[in-house]
């Protein structure tokens, strides 16, 4: 559960329920030119979540056109995923993990050290068409992340 995973691994693959149907990642990576950009947070609706989510949202242009696919995955049910989305008006798909599965191979299912309760680390992984990771970025920070992100990846 406490694994993380680094740049140059193999990114695990994935079949996920979101607000846009069944991804696939493998699926994806097909598809999306430069890569695809999955990030996890801790749940929707929430303050931080918001944020960041709206942050991707206002940037999915530029990455598409650079060649990402985005996807954000929370335990959240799908329900409350496809009201974050339509609240927030998100154009990206919101993955739904209550089962932690996603979210543990990943390593970003953990104890936070705060509360000591298991949760989602805040993280961003870009995976790139081969399936290995091109960046994997733990415990970030939600305000200023995707314009961090926009810059590793060369669009700022």
């Amino acid at each position: 559960m406490e694994q993380k995973l680094s740049v140059g691994d193999a990114a695990p693959d994935f079949t996920i329920e979101t607000t846009e149907g069944a991804f696939h990642l493998v699926e994806a990576l097909q598809s999306a030119k430069a890569g695809v950009v999955v990030y996890f947070y801790p749940r929707a609706m929430t303050p931080g979540c918001t944020t960041e989510a709206c942050d991707f949202r206002d940037s999915l242009n530029s990455l598409k056109s650079a060649g990402y696919t985005v996807i954000g995955i929370s335990p959240d049910e799908i329900p409350a995923l496809e009201k974050f989305r339509d609240k927030q008006t998100l154009n990206f798909a919101l993955g739904s993990d209550p089962e932690h599965t996603v979210l543990s191979d990943y390593g970003v299912w953990q104890v936070k050290p705060l509360t000591k309760k298991l949760g989602v680390v805040r993280s961003t992984f870009v995976v790139s068409p081969d399936g290995t990771l091109t960046s994997a970025k733990y415990n970030v920070r939600a305000t200023g992340h995707v314009a961090r992100l926009r810059k590793e990846l060369g669009l700022d």
